[in-house]
């Protein structure tokens, strides 16, 4: 069957296991060749490809709700359901998205760019489904990556408490989360999914169910048969749980995953099925990779596995401009330690990891953990780095609240891939961090605007002796020959005037500065350039000086306007002119006491809205 011909998952199911099995390294070759063009997410698409084609073999979407964690491994899922003439648009403006997008199709019934979603989606539509007396299968499929963390866990408990018909694939690529022992459990696997023991299994429910003995029969044959199997295998986390499981399958072989899925199909409660899978399968620089190379990638030469996206030699990445200072003052400061979840690849900390073991942690997918964890080791007398994208850390927004700054802790925050990151869409566009934290009491929020300004920052926040988080954006910078650091005064911007007598004034921060600079100069504009490095605390003396040149402002933001740095602005200007008079809780944490106390102490009570009214009459 040729690929481009696929319009719908029913077309497969005429196909014999061979002719699955030549589909499946159709598509494998196919993904391989399309996103050597396009980029994309190679190897956790490469490693489900045959679990993905027995899914929609045994179960029929839209109808059946099948979710993807995350959304990046459908790539396979949007093949079968028709969209494979649309992969050279993929992450394009207007083409196809890289995660599953319900407006995209009707077989996609939920998008992710964060993992750890699908349980919990998939008890809610498993709920809705039972409330509303439909008739339709519940199937999430998930990495070991995304199961270990807190939202998962939360899920799988929740899960084993309402116990809901739904079944949970664990896509696991080497990587399991319990000891097995193969023989004996492929056995129980394969005595389980025979055609034999179910239809057994339901003609001996059916027989049982009907009376008080016959019920009582069952449930203890139930017992025993669950006894059965923990006496011969370890228990896997899931029964802990109390859901049941089968595995583990091999999941790169069609006709048994089949066979499991249809067994799993048939199952009264929440099953999960254990898949054992090769991350990167059918291309060997994407099998060999151990530390995620091949996970998310720019258009690359098959034949040598090289990125087409090669850096100027006096260029590097943010993030390696970040790891390179933070190597540097690890070096001095045997008190500095690494925190990622789950993102050391991307936020260019192996080297660190390489060179100091001892103080590096990957804690998995896990945001919020990390954040709570870099405070603990902060009080015990550390000095933390939390590296994290910009999207994911809305996931640690109460940490970061709650944990970090009410207690005023001096953690550094690396705000990767800051701003728009472009391919991966909506869920990923790192635009809110600002809005987000601003208002959030102690913290300092800065952005470099070059790679000496990201040394200088890294060394402040170090020394700063506060919550202190630096965003940077995906893409790169040129660097100096050598790393030096000189202190910044907290809160401070710098400006550069154009001309004898500027026209207007210009706000910008980031790498977007020397660029508007450069054309300032070039086009010889009258203007005054100032480079907004800190978004919390503002330069208020500096503003203030703008303010009274009565210039055209012109502030130039690349995320959300709401609650960024025009908003910061805005409302200095309207302190500073004195028109609209606000009253509320200004920027600290509110100590405990009685409501009409703290609102008396916070002039947020009547008599201090009329005092003001009174004194401005």
């Amino acid at each position: 069957m040729r690929l481009y011909d696929i319009e719908s998952p029913d077309q497969i199911r005429s196909l014999t296991i061979p002719q699955l099995n030549a589909l499946a390294e159709d598509i494998r070759h196919f993904l391989i060749h399309s996103i050597s063009k396009t980029g994309g997410h190679l190897s956790s698409n490469l490693g489900i490809v045959e679990t993905t084609i027995a899914m929609h073999y045994v179960f029929h979407g839209p109808q059946d709700k099948m979710i993807f964690d995350v959304g990046h491994q459908a790539y396979v899922h949007k093949i079968l359901t028709g969209r494979s003439t649309l992969f050279p648009t993929l992450r394009q403006l207007d083409g196809l998205s890289g995660f599953q997008k319900r407006k995209e199709s009707v077989y996609d019934c939920w998008e992710a760019g964060h993992s750890s979603t699908s349980l919990s989606a998939a008890l809610g539509y498993a709920a809705a489904r039972d409330i509303l007396h439909q008739d339709y299968n519940v199937v999430a499929l998930i990495g070991d990556g995304a199961i270990t963390s807190g939202m998962s866990m939360e899920a799988l408990n929740d899960i084993g408490a309402q116990k809901r018909k739904m079944i949970i694939i664990f896509n696991d690529n080497n990587m399991s989360i319990s000891k097995n022992h193969g023989g004996m459990e492929k056995r129980i696997t394969s005595i389980r999914s025979s055609r034999v023991y179910r239809n057994v299994k339901q003609d001996v429910k059916g027989s049982l169910d009907h009376n008080k003995f016959g019920t009582e029969t069952l449930k203890f044959m139930t017992a025993f048969r669950d006894r059965l199997k923990k006496g011969l295998i370890d228990a896997p986390l899931f029964e802990e749980f109390n859901l049941d499981y089968m595995g583990p399958v091999n999941g790169h072989n069609i006709a048994e995953l089949i066979k499991v899925f249809e067994t799993a199909k048939e199952h009264d409660g929440p099953i999960v099925v254990h898949v054992r899978t090769k991350k990167g399968k059918g291309y060997s620089f994407a099998e060999q990779d151990t530390v995620g190379k091949w996970h998310g990638v720019s258009p690359f030469n098959i034949a040598t596995g090289q990125s087409l996206m090669k850096l100027p030699p006096n260029e590097k990445s943010w993030s390696q401009i970040i790891s390179d200072a933070l190597i540097q003052l690890a070096k001095k400061d045997p008190k500095i330690v690494a925190i990622t979840p789950a993102m050391a690849q991307g936020s260019k900390l192996m080297k660190f990891a390489k060179m100091f073991p001892d103080r590096f942690f990957d804690c998995g997918i896990a945001e919020q953990h990390a954040i709570t964890m870099a405070c603990g080791m902060s009080l015990g007398g550390l000095h933390p780095f939390v590296s994290v994208y910009s999207s994911f850390l809305q996931r640690a927004y109460d940490q970061m609240n709650h944990d970090l700054a009410r207690m005023n802790l001096p953690v550094v925050v690396g705000i990767d891939r800051a701003g728009l990151v472009g391919d991966d869409g909506e869920t990923h566009q790192g635009v809110f961090d600002i809005a987000m934290l601003r208002s959030i009491p102690n913290l300092i929020l800065s952005q470099p605007k070059d790679a000496k300004e990201a040394y200088d920052l890294i060394y402040t926040a170090f020394t700063s002796g506060k919550p202190f988080c630096i965003r940077y954006p995906r893409g790169q910078a040129m660097v100096p020959e050598t790393i030096t650091f000189d202190s910044i005064p907290i809160g401070s911007w710098t400006k550069k005037q154009f001309g004898l007598h500027p026209k207007g004034i210009i706000i910008a921060y980031g790498p977007d500065v020397e660029r508007i600079e450069h054309t300032v100069q070039e086009n010889e504009y009258e203007m005054i350039v100032v480079n907004a490095r800190f978004f919390k605390p503002i330069d208020e003396h500096l503003l203030t000086s703008l303010l009274n040149l009565n210039l055209p402002i012109y502030v130039f933001e690349t995320d959300v306007t709401i609650g960024g740095l025009s908003s910061a602005i805005l409302e200095f200007q309207n302190q500073y002119k004195n028109k609209i008079h606000i009253l509320g809780i200004s920027d600290h944490f509110v100590e405990h006491g009685s409501i009409r106390a703290l609102r008396k102490k916070e002039h947020i009570d009547l008599e201090s809205l009329f005092k003001e009214i009174d004194a401005h009459e």
